[in-house]
């Protein structure tokens, strides 16, 4: 897939745009104002390759905390501020690495550009995020509603905002929890400009159908070249986003980091607890950071063949399981050790 240029935005130490790989970021879902928690979350998402993290700053108490979370953590971290410029310029001073405003919420232009010139100089990005659900009365009233070309519009009018203060450091969003809705505002504002997209389905729900929702509507636009940063947003916990995030991207071909797990759906031929046994092998190997391709087939006569391209695999028989390794058998296991081998193996690698 041909990939949109873009302009490169530092997110701390990592690029976004420019060609860079697409990076996958995730939100806490603790309170900013407690600091101890909030690192905690944060270096358990970073543990699991989240490379990017952002946070609510809603008030002042949340402002104050920030010194002692960056203090804290090692990946860029994000403050998104609405409606109190002061926040904003609080967090700056704290030493974030980035901000999401949208810089029509925020104060009259004399507290837009507080903010810019911060931003400015501390060689920090903005990300202007206009949301479906927040769009500005006055377009929905011209638009009759939300809708793909309203929420360009208000991208747009923010951007004019920052570009009139010689402000370009930015990148985009426009979020919405209907994919087809986010699907086309994504396409039509990247024919308008060339800075870097951060894409999603906001609101997109529970674990399995926001999942759902998500690969769709981030897979697609990814699919067209289109997005250089990336949030899987579910209610849950945030590790959730991240391996999500980078289960779409390893889908696509276009990041390889962790475990791909090639399980076939079972069927009439399956004389062992497949079911189970894949359920066991991916939690085990959440935290394999390696990119792997295992294998847990349900059948000894077309399992090695079907997955000839894994590293590694099981294919189940009547009570045990062949090993294999690039579709070629290395032994036969009673089914109750097929986990532990198949483990043994990996650790090979």
């Amino acid at each position: 897939m041909n990939r949109r240029k873009t302009r490169a935005v530092f997110v701390g130490g990592v690029q976004v745009g420019g060609g860079a790989p697409v990076s996958v970021q995730s939100m806490t879902k603790s309170d900013t104002r407690d600091p101890v928690s909030t690192v905690e979350q944060i270096n358990a998402l970073a543990e699991s390759g989240c490379e990017i993290i952002r946070a609510a700053v809603p008030d002042a108490e949340a402002a104050a905390a920030l010194p002692a979370i960056l203090s804290g953590i090692s990946i860029p971290f994000v403050a998104d501020i609405h409606f109190d410029h002061r926040l904003a310029l609080e967090a700056i001073k704290a030493g974030v690495d980035g901000l999401r405003i949208n810089p029509g919420n925020i104060g009259g232009r004399n507290k837009v550009e507080e903010v810019v010139r911060a931003a400015q100089g501390h060689g920090i990005p903005i990300r202007i995020g206009v949301n479906a659900g927040s769009l500005e009365k006055e377009l929905m009233a011209k638009f009759g509603g939300v809708t793909a070309t309203a929420m360009v519009e208000s991208a747009m009018r923010h951007v004019e905002i920052l570009e009139d203060l010689n402000f370009t450091n930015i990148k985009l969003s426009l979020k919405a929890s209907n994919v087809p809705l986010m699907l086309e505002a994504y396409r039509m504002m990247s024919e308008k400009v060339d800075y870097p997209l951060h894409i999603g389905v906001t609101e997109s729900g529970t674990l399995r159908y926001g999942t759902v929702k998500s690969a769709i509507g981030i897979g697609i636009l990814l699919s067209e070249g289109i997005g250089d940063t990336i949030r899987v947003s579910l209610t849950g916990h945030p590790g959730h986003e991240v391996r999500a995030g980078f289960d779409i991207l390893r889908a696509l071909g276009l990041r390889s980091r962790g475990v791909e797990l090639i399980s076939c759906p079972t069927c009439g031929r399956t004389e062992i607890d497949l079911i189970k046994i894949a359920g066991e092998v991916e939690n085990k190997l959440q935290r394999v950071d390696k990119p792997l391709k295992i294998a847990v087939m349900g059948c000894v006569v077309n399992g090695p063949g079907e997955a000839r391209e894994a590293d590694v695999g099981i294919a189940g028989g009547k009570g045990f399981g062949l090993i294999f390794r690039k579709g070629e058998i290395l032994r036969k296991v009673p089914e109750e050790c097929l986990v532990e081998e198949l483990l043994k193996e990996i650790d090979t690698l």
